[in-house]
C-alpha cells in the first residue's frame, strides 16, 4: 500500500481526532461547565471524546473522492 493511501485512511483521521480532543481539552478549560450540569463539558475525558469523535466525522467528510476510486 503507497504511503499516500495510508496517509489518507490512517494517519489523517488520527490526526483529526488527535486535533479534535486537544480542541476539546482546551476549550474545557476556558469555557467548560464547571457546575457538572452539562454532559459534554462537564470533565475533560468526555469532551476530549466528544471532540476528538467529530474531528474523527469530520476527516470523513472533508476527505476527498477521487473518480472511480471511491471508498463508498
Amino acid at each position: 500500500m503507497p504511503m499516500k493511501q495510508i496517509f489518507h485512511r490512517v494517519l489523517r483521521p488520527l490526526l483529526f481526532a488527535a486535533g479534535g480532543a486537544v480542541v476539546g481539552v482546551a476549550y474545557y478549560y476556558t469555557a467548560g461547565c464547571t457546575t457538572g450540569a452539562c454532559a459534554i463539558t462537564s470533565s475533560p475525558v468526555t469532551t476530549a471524546i466528544y471532540t476528538a469523535v467529530m474531528g474523527l466525522l469530520l476527516s470523513v467528510v472533508l476527505t476527498p473522492c477521487c473518480g472511480d476510486k471511491c471508498d463508498a
